[in-house]
């Protein structure tokens, strides 16, 4: 008779099939509570209020379709056998979830139903069928590479996208894994759908999901606190931090969350990049869609850190990291190592895992600020989105200098409204200046891109220049300001700033030439069909990091400060000529030029 080994979770066996030890419950004892500590986990109310909301929108999808197949003149029989079910997909469908996160959620609905239909009725309908008040900030975006519609909830920040099967009915039964159920789908509903079955595939594809999840609650966390959580700049996204999870979790189907975060942070130093992270073998499927494919797709080669993903059609999840990126990621996961290596020998406690980066504290000498300005809110939502999602290729740009080691992309921007007086003062913030920020608006940071106004505009472009124009103030008569003795109004300008640490080279020359990448980049940038020069403006600002605005550093942290030294006599004609590294062709929104040390490098943009 032939014993049955066992089962083998993912494309090689486990390395090992251990019980816990006494020590080792202990530290994911120590561990769970940490996370409790960092308040990792909603409360049973919070939980609750979701369910709510879910149950809500359920209903309300359901009449949406009623709706729309009475409209189309559908008979009573398929009004009510239509159906319409909502999905939840990301953190909340992977039980990872936090307080205050947003749900992302899917509305799938039969063939006669389109997504015209679903922009025209479905908000209206929204607002008609939730309690009164309960919907907030009530905003599609019809236009968006992912078409979305945007609203809070009874406080509950919602993400709800649309996708159209070709079938007539959708009951509530229905489920996504039948990759027959993509036949005749369109790709904008295929992307839909896709994040709903890699997200049940996760879980499917995990020996224990209680413990995957701990695992992965932990990981987002340190990948949070330590900057490297931001697809859009060249980092891992949720999807693939939880597939690297996965895919250690089937190595070791009995450990412990806590070892599991041991082993992942020795596995992933160690991983043979560019070998591919899989949880299962690629599938074929019943579409004519791309799948991933280094050998077939020629851009697939270039793949530094692929992590793919288990749904047919496969794609990497990982495709925007580059090699400055990579390398910081790699820095990080062997940093992690050695703390919870010292965590697991008594030296060191869980917290040390979950310290705050250090990339304005004690990061870089030398940051880029790419600045992005606009003349009202509503167009800086979208114009900063836009600079957001180019920030990497500046940063891919920036890789092929010879004496920058790195390029290293902060993984949010700071949004800042400034009061202006004049034209004067215009210049000074659309250059990086900070002292016209409005007094007591607090500087937010946000991942804009995450925002679907500004994916709603990243596949346009055309070409034209990259300065705000002043508004000037007009009196009663048509004068303007400079004809008329009245005092101009305030001008508001809304600004978002990107941050770039700059690691120079060890052996690097001491003057560097960054004229052609900023300046490609804001070609890139102001390439948009929809940028308007009197109402955006973009602008690649050099700042040391004694000169960083106060609003990047958290209470408590110490901010830089400018190294004193020794005054010498100079003989005359011995001063240097080179240019200093903050002397740029943009106003130094701090004031005057200071003078640099030998050790300063030159840059020119």
């Amino acid at each position: 008779m032939t014993t049955q080994g066992p089962r083998q979770w993912g494309v090689t066996p486990p390395i090992s099939m251990a019980l816990p030890t006494p020590a080792e419950l202990a530290s994911n004892d120590a561990l769970i509570d940490e996370l409790k500590k960092q308040n990792n986990f909603e409360t049973a109310e919070e939980t609750r209020l979701r369910t709510t909301v879910l149950e809500s929108l359920q209903k309300i999808t359901l009449q949406f379709v009623r709706q729309v197949s009475r409209k189309k003149g559908h008979s009573e029989a398929v009004v009510n056998s239509a159906g319409g079910k909502i999905f939840t997909y990301g953190s909340y469908r992977l039980g990872v979830h936090g307080p205050g996160s947003d749900i992302d959620t899917l509305v799938v609905v039969p063939k006669h139903v389109s997504r015209e239909d679903f922009f025209d009725e479905f908000p209206a309908l929204l607002t008609e069928m939730a309690p009164p008040g309960s919907i907030e900030e009530l905003t599609p975006v019809p236009d968006a590479f992912v078409p979305i519609i945007k609203f809070e909830y009874s406080g509950i920040s919602i993400d709800l996208i649309f996708a159209r099967l070709a079938v007539s009915q959708v009951p509530i039964t229905l489920s996504l894994k039948d990759k027959t159920l993509l036949r005749g789908v369109e790709s904008r509903d295929l992307r839909s759908l896709s994040g709903i079955r890699d997200t049940d595939e996760i879980l499917e594809l995990v020996p224990q999901q209680k413990t995957f999840k701990y695992a992965l609650r932990a990981i987002k966390l340190w990948a949070r606190r330590r900057a490297i959580y931001a697809n859009v700049y060249g980092f891992p996204g949720g999807v693939a931090w939880a597939m690297l999870v996965a895919r250690v979790c089937q190595l070791y189907p009995q450990a412990t969350s806590a070892v599991l975060l041991s082993k992942f942070f020795v596995i992933m130093c160690k991983w043979s990049w560019p070998t591919p992270v899989l949880l299962k073998s690629i599938e074929d499927g019943p579409l004519n869609a791309r799948v991933w494919n280094p050998k077939i797709y020629h851009g697939d080669k270039y793949h530094l850190m692929p992590v793919i993903t288990p749904a047919y059609p496969s794609m990497c999840s990982t495709h925007n990291i580059n090699l400055s990126t990579k390398k910081i990621i790699c820095r990080e996961l062997q940093r992690a190592a050695r703390i919870v290596e010292k965590i697991f020998a008594k030296q060191l406690e869980w917290k040390d895992l979950f310290t705050r980066h250090t990339f304005f504290v004690n990061g870089y000498k030398y940051y880029l600020s790419v600045i992005a300005a606009s003349r009202s809110k509503e167009a800086q939502l979208i114009w900063s989105g836009l600079v957001e999602s180019k920030v990497r290729l500046l940063v891919q740009s920036l890789e092929h200098v010879e004496s920058i080691e790195l390029a290293h992309p902060y993984i949010k921007g700071f949004d800042r409204i400034h009061r202006c007086r004049n034209g004067e003062e215009v210049d000074k913030v659309i250059c990086g200046a900070v002292q016209s920020q409005e007094n007591g608006v607090a500087t937010e940071s946000a991942n804009l891109v995450d925002d679907l106004k500004a994916k709603a505009v990243l596949s346009e472009s055309t070409t034209t220049t990259t300065t705000l124009t002043p508004v000037e103030a007009a009196s009663g008569n048509g004068e303007t300001k400079s004809e008329s003795q009245e005092d101009p109004p305030p001008q508001t300008v809304y600004t978002t700033t990107f941050y770039i640490g700059i690691e120079i080279a060890q052996d690097g020359t001491k003057q560097l030439d960054l004229s052609y990448q900023t300046q490609d980049f804001k070609e890139v940038c102001t390439g948009w069909a929809q940028y308007n020069p009197e109402m955006n403006s973009l602008n690649v600002a050099l700042t040391k990091n004694y000169d960083l605005p106060p609003d990047v550093f958290e209470p408590g942290e110490i901010r830089p400060v400018r190294a004193t030294k020794a005054k010498r006599n100079k003989k005359v004609g011995s001063e240097s000529k080179k240019r200093p590294l903050d002397a740029t062709d943009l106003e130094n929104p701090s004031g005057p030029t200071p003078k640099h040390s030998k050790t300063d490098h030159a840059v020119q943009f």
